[in-house]
């Protein structure tokens, strides 16, 4: 039967892990959570060497299995971590990984975690590890469902907030998880063991929730291009400086350039991330939006970027201001600027 979280995280403090998990979620915070915890749990229980594939779909499947069956130089027991971003390992996938559930290796946990799902990814891969292990089906947040997960959020950080002020930080993350766990997050910082009515919390959300260019580039990533619009204007309101925000959004659509290239060699996208300096948390969010372009659109992006550059110099004539919109539509929506 698949697990719940909250049947999910009980297990996971009083059982003995499996051999074989699968956590799947389309919401990022949720699914690298529940990664982040077993992979403490696998440290805890002795499975200090840890190797990850990303599946793409030039993977070569028979990797997992010289993976599985070699002999480790470090240590006895291993974690092997099988990501698969859009939830579907193809048929020779979905065999091997039904495979490898049915006839466990030793001293071997294996990992997956998939990054989309539906019910229509829960075919016979899925069953049988369903029944070898654990299945952990983690299913976005419902509007209707958030200020119940903001208040045990804010109970697990040691915090107390009443409905109107829960109410107030639903309505500020606008549904996305990330930024309510962020802004909880900061809450338990400056004010560890605080208690909030609706007054105060909302006084403290204005505070902490000037624009910056971080959660500017998170929206563009996202594929949140009126959300991200709204953050840059919100920006220039505050008195930002172009050449200031550039700083950060050229260094991010360098990157993207370059595992476009990487991605059009065929090359290991996991590794040119690794190479360019990416956070784990960061991966997803970048391959989503290399999905949504093609090489020559990302070339564009710096194009504009270098033309931005030029004209916040005063190189080149222009309103700087336009020049950074056209930079964020065409991290949102690569493609969407002519060429």
């Amino acid at each position: 039967m698949p697990l719940s979280p909250a049947q999910f995280e009980q297990r996971l403090a009083r059982d003995a892990l499996p051999a074989v998990l699968l956590l799947a979620s389309g919401e990022p915070l949720l699914l690298l959570e529940a990664g982040d915890a077993v992979r403490r749990r696998a440290r805890e229980a002795g499975h200090v060497e840890r190797t990850v594939f990303d599946v793409d779909a030039n993977f070569d499947w028979s990797e997992l299995d010289v993976a599985l069956s070699s002999l480790s130089l470090f240590a006895s027991q291993r974690l092997i971590e099988v990501r698969l971003p859009t939830g579907k390992p193809g048929k020779e996938g979905g065999e091997a990984l039904a495979r490898l559930a049915r006839t466990p290796a030793p001293d071997v946990l294996l990992l997956v975690q998939a990054a989309q799902w539906s019910r229509a990814h829960e075919t016979a891969w899925v069953k049988e590890i369903d029944r070898a292990g654990w299945f952990v089906p983690m299913w976005p947040v419902k509007p209707g469902e958030l200020p119940a997960w903001i208040s045990r959020r804010l109970a697990a950080r040691g915090l107390r907030a009443d409905a109107g002020a829960v109410a107030i930080l639903a309505e500020c993350c606008e549904g996305n998880l990330l930024a309510a766990a962020q802004e909880i997050d900061k809450l338990a910082l400056l004010h560890p063991g605080g208690s909030f009515d609706a007054a105060v919390l909302g006084q403290l959300v204005a505070e902490n929730s000037r624009h910056d260019v971080f959660g500017l580039v998170d929206a563009a990533l996202a594929g949140e291009l009126a959300h991200a619009l709204r953050i840059l204007q919100g920006l220039r309101g505050e008195g930002a400086q172009v050449p200031a925000l550039l700083a950060w959004v050229a260094s991010q659509a360098s990157i993207l350039a370059r595992l476009a290239g990487a991605q059009a060699r065929g090359e290991n996208l996991s590794a040119a991330m690794q190479a360019a300096g990416l956070w784990q948390s960061k991966e997803q969010a970048f391959r989503r939006a290399l999905a949504r372009g093609k090489p020559a659109d990302f070339e564009r992006l710096q194009a504009t970027c270098a033309r931005l550059d030029r004209i916040s110099k005063g190189r080149e004539i222009g309103d700087p201001w336009v020049a950074m919109e056209r930079v964020v539509v065409a991290i949102a929506a690569p493609g969407a600027l002519p060429a």
